[in-house]
């Protein structure tokens, strides 16, 4: 049976009162019991083909042509009364942040049961059914997640709490809007495992929105490739994988450090024969305990080779943010040494580590929260030349253009506000004035992770070419065990706030010694072959 029958869809956006076309054309059928991905970039229709399906585009959204037929009914022009009867009921959706889909002054539990009482069930059978479905969804301990807030669950409870949402309502059809985008390959894996499963068992459709091909290949029975709005490619996902017909195709699988190399991790550096310059960077028995007793980090211990990429890997959870911070400064080691450019950074106050802040600066994982709405590229750039009174408006200026021309945007780029850029471009911009100030180091905290296939490659060349022409030296943290094979020298695998195993990429993802690091191998999405030797 045909739950969803899309043919023809135009849909565009009311911009300075003309229409501006994001789909054209588009036929879609999705079948009970069965898994389609839509893939590609950044403004290549997903996200508006799936909000156009049950009603959620924005006020200045338009479907101009074509139908939408969801479980028989029009839905292309329909009252929000005939919307209102199909969302939840018919089709569940999950939207990409847990954080804006969940109501952070709802407990859980309360959030779940309102999708439980459109259908009618009133009473102690709520309560049962929140439990029922926070199960269904992975989620343990119901019992007490159901009592918490968003704000207490770790990202991949949170997803799995909207995933339980999706579920109350008893849908024929999940909308699932880059569910795992976020998230550890390990995390990442079971919350796609269960959406699996509901569809075996239940017979459930599920429609997967995302830009990461290497989930699409591993998840779905049908993948289609988006650009510029339309369809340019369908099909079983081993066939566009080994033989795709467009050359877009082509470019995604290329670009994703997940499939380039047949689903293989291949590192890109092997030094396991070469000997380390002195490190920029060293923690000796790091440990961190926060209140409450809470032992965040225990006897972490890792060095950043000058001139080279250090990563941290692991779980959410990990340690890795919290090794990082402390690195830079911004935590309190409770025990341990940490030495930055040969000083002893513990214990000293914030006067007395600002001159350090000069040898090591910090490029977040969302430029767009980092970077002042209000302030033009050329002042968010220059802020640290300002801040460290280092030149004149002149001398600053003429850095900037320096610094966007060393991450390859044009000094147009100076006037402009952080809102009229690209995430890409945004993430340059990051780049640009974290190096204002010539460090030694860069901490690199998730700096792809938000980002699509072809502009996330275009920012590990655009890091491996700086680190080449500067010498700089990283301390790069990921989930993405693909990227790091493809960035990093050396690698530290992290679990429960301890080092589990270190040491060269090549050795540690070509001959894993623990367990937990053959977990993080196994689960990545796309891996068709063994692990490989260095390239």
């Amino acid at each position: 049976m045909t739950l969803v029958d899309i043919t023809g869809l135009d849909v565009g956006y009311l911009r300075h009162r003309t229409v501006r076309p994001a789909v054209t054309g588009l036929d879609l059928t999705v079948a009970a019991g069965e898994v389609v991905a839509i893939v590609g970039e950044s403004g290549s229709g997903k996200t508006t083909t799936a909000n156009a399906v049950i009603g959620l585009l924005p006020a200045n959204g338009r479907i101009t042509a074509g139908s939408v037929r969801v479980d028989g009914i029009e839905t292309a022009g329909a009252s929000e009364r005939t919307l209102r009867g199909l969302r939840g009921s018919v089709v569940g959706f999950i939207p990409q942040d847990p954080m804006v889909g969940l109501n952070p002054t709802k407990r859980v539990g309360a959030q779940i049961g309102e999708a439980i009482r459109l259908r009618g069930i009133r009473g102690p059978a709520v309560r049962a059914e929140v439990l029922e479905y926070l199960g269904q969804a992975g989620v343990p301990d119901p019992e007490s997640r159901a009592r918490q807030y968003p704000h207490e669950l770790s990202g991949g409870l949170r997803q799995r709490a909207l995933i339980a949402t999706a579920l109350a309502g008893r849908p024929k059809l999940i909308i699932a809007d880059e569910p795992t985008s976020a998230l550890d390959v390990t995390v990442q894996k079971r919350i796609l495992d269960h959406l699996g499963g509901l569809v075996r068992d239940q017979g459930i459709a599920l429609l997967i929105i995302t830009h990461d091909l290497a989930v699409a290949a591993d998840r779905a029975d049908r993948v289609l490739v988006m650009h510029h709005g339309r369809k340019i490619e369908e099909g079983a996902p081993a066939a566009i994988l080994t033989a795709p017909r467009q050359r877009y195709t082509r470019q995604l699988i290329g670009a994703a450090p997940r499939l380039a190399h047949g689903g293989r991790l291949v590192p890109r550096f092997d030094v396991r024969s070469s000997a380390a310059e002195d490190p920029v960077l060293t923690l000796t028995g790091v440990g961190k305990t926060f209140g409450r007793g809470f032992t965040a980090l225990d006897d972490v211990s890792l060095s950043v080779p000058r001139g080279r990429t250090h990563a941290l890997v692991g779980e959410s959870g990990c340690g890795k943010t919290t090794t990082l911070r402390i690195a830079l400064g911004l935590e309190t080691a409770t025990r341990g040494s940490v030495r930055l450019g040969g000083t002893e950074i513990v214990g000293r106050s914030w006067q007395q580590l600002r001159p350090l802040r000069r040898t090591a600066q910090l490029v977040h994982q969302d430029p767009f929260a980092t970077l002042d709405p209000k302030f033009t590229i050329g002042q968010s750039i220059t802020e640290p030349l300002v801040s460290f009174r280092i030149g004149d408006r002149r001398s600053r200026t003429a850095r900037a253009r320096e610094l966007l021309d060393q991450v390859a945007l044009p000094s147009s780029c100076l006037d402009r506000l952080p809102t009229e850029l690209s995430g890409g471009q945004r993430q340059r911009v990051a780049i640009a004035r974290a190096l204002a100030l010539r460090p030694d180091l860069l901490m690199l905290d998730e700096p792809v992770s938000a980002l699509d296939v072809l502009v996330q490659d275009q920012i590990l060349r655009l890091l491996t070419d700086l680190q080449q022409a500067l010498g700089l030296s990283y301390l790069f943290v990921s989930h993405d065990l693909a990227v790091v094979a493809d960035v990093a020298h050396t690698v530290s695998v992290m679990s429960g706030g301890r080092v589990v195993e270190e040491g060269p990429v090549a050795e540690v993802f070509g001959a894993p010694r623990s367990e937990h690091t053959r977990e993080l191998i196994d689960a990545i999405p796309g891996r068709v072959a063994p692990v490989a030797d260095a390239a």
